[in-house]
């Protein structure tokens, strides 16, 4: 199948191909012609599978098949996501796949100032792509109607519930015109979802590509035993034996992600630190310097393991296990995306040995242990607590279920329009788009005619 054969528009087809793509991947080719009929989709696809493009290429081809050149610009398309990267990373899409088309879009999220994005939303768009903080701010402002709104997408909404904005969300439909299509993607199907979902979509259509919580082919995985205090020694044997160049560093804390970075740069590795309380002008240079290979390793909390997408990352490396074990999934899956292959290692101490074992339990499959040279295990040290160290969860939660708190935000009554302040989201992955952005957009700005990296993979 070729993306000529799913009914898109001439225009569309000029910017995938300018893109240098042709084949849809599964996920496009499954929901691009559910969504052209005019149906609610329930879908669910994990990270690395191109949904972005699989929502924003026909919801472009539905504006255009209703536009009126003659009419005033204005909300037509909502599209709401979880964290600033992924709103950034989402409108890339939009913006790349769209620049043959009439429509403009706006990025709103917290983080910048917000009165640049008042005077854009007052020149008329036609997509609003957002996270639910700033969005709700808008509102309470009168600067943004939301009455005629004909589509709707709620982007990553497992993570959006794991956040804490199911509140906003219900604020927000409650504003929506009753008479709209409805598209909510997910990288898993839970009860919560599923409730979301029946309060949401009419007769929704299930799209499902990939078993839930599984784990690429394409990455190989791999656990290093270590000693708790050997472990930042432990990195920087690994980087600079093996030369690596681009490295994504994930730990569970703000603080642990700001201590290790800058124990890193003291060592003489170049390193930045991304994380919710990092203003959004520095999450955005940090990961521009760290996809131009300014930087060599970049730190991050799982804040940043959905909104992270830089084509060819070679190696994920989980310096603290997840106390969420689907977690671990997402961390890794920002390597081996788009058919290329990739390397994630585990660090892992006695401490987390529960957390290990709830993940391979979860994946169904038993990680490869390979022990390191000069990095023997200690078998007189004892495991001590994780739980008193994190804000959330503990060893014996291991899924979603059970509502743990975030690592980055603390408890879920903290949770609402503010958190939109610390949400992250970055002008890369796919998104779920599912390659890097060429270069860095200015997120509070309508955007037309840009170039950018897309959502799609060659099969």
């Amino acid at each position: 199948m070729s993306f000529s054969n799913l009914g898109l528009c001439a225009e569309l087809l000029r910017a995938i191909k300018e893109e240098g793509y042709t084949t849809p991947t599964p996920i496009q080719a499954k929901s691009i012609p559910v969504i052209l009929s005019k149906k609610d989709v329930l879908a669910a696809a994990q990270t690395g599978t191109g949904k972005t493009a699989g929502f924003t290429l026909p919801l472009l081809q539905r504006l255009k098949t209703a536009y009126n050149k003659d009419k005033k610009s204005h909300v037509r398309a909502l599209i709401l996501t979880p964290t600033r990267e992924l709103a950034a990373q989402v409108a890339q899409s939009v913006e790349t796949y769209g620049k043959y088309l009439p429509f403009k879009s706006a990025v709103i999220f917290g983080g910048v100032g917000i009165n640049p994005q008042i005077s854009l939303l007052k020149k008329g768009v036609d997509i609003v792509i957002a996270t639910p903080g700033r969005l709700l701010d808008l509102i309470s402002q009168n600067c943004l109607d939301l009455t005629k709104v004909e589509f709707f997408v709620l982007d990553e909404a497992d993570r959006m519930l794991d956040m804490g904005f199911i509140n906003d969300i219900k604020k927000v439909l409650a504003i929506l015109p009753k008479e709209r299509q409805n598209l909510l993607f997910s990288a898993t199907f839970s009860d919560d979802i599923k409730k979301l979902a029946d309060g949401l979509l009419n007769s929704p259509v299930l799209i499902e590509t990939a078993v839930a919580n599984s784990t690429s082919h394409k990455v190989e995985q791999t656990v290093h035993l270590v000693d708790r205090e050997r472990k930042k020694e432990l990195l920087l044997h690994l980087v600079n034996k093996n030369n690596w160049k681009q490295v994504l560093v994930f730990t569970r804390t703000k603080h642990g992600a700001n201590k290790l970075s800058e124990a890193l740069v003291k060592d003489g590795i170049s390193s930045s630190a991304i994380h919710g309380n990092k203003s959004q002008g520095a999450r955005t240079k940090a990961l521009d310097d760290f996809k131009a290979g300014n930087v060599r390793v970049l730190v991050a909390t799982d804040i940043a393991a959905r909104g992270i997408d830089i084509d060819n990352l070679p190696h994920v490396i989980n310096f603290e296990l997840p106390n969420i074990a689907e977690d671990y999934v997402h961390r890794i899956g920002r390597t081996g995306r788009a058919g290329n292959t990739g390397e994630a290692i585990s660090l892992v101490c006695i401490d987390e040995h529960d957390y290990l074992f709830g993940i391979e339990k979860l994946i169904k499959q038993k990680i490869k242990k390979v022990e390191i040279v000069g990095f023997k295990v200690d078998p007189n040290i004892k495991a001590e607590p994780i739980g008193n160290r994190s804000n959330r969860g503990n060893s014996s939660n291991q899924n979603r279920t059970a509502k743990p708190k975030d690592a980055n935000s603390g408890s879920k009554k903290t949770f609402g329009r503010k958190k939109d302040d610390n949400s992250s989201a970055k002008p890369k992955g796919n998104n779920n788009n599912r390659f890097a952005s060429k270069k860095s957009d200015s997120a509070s700005s309508v955007t037309k005619n840009r170039r950018t990296n897309s959502g799609f993979k060659n099969n």
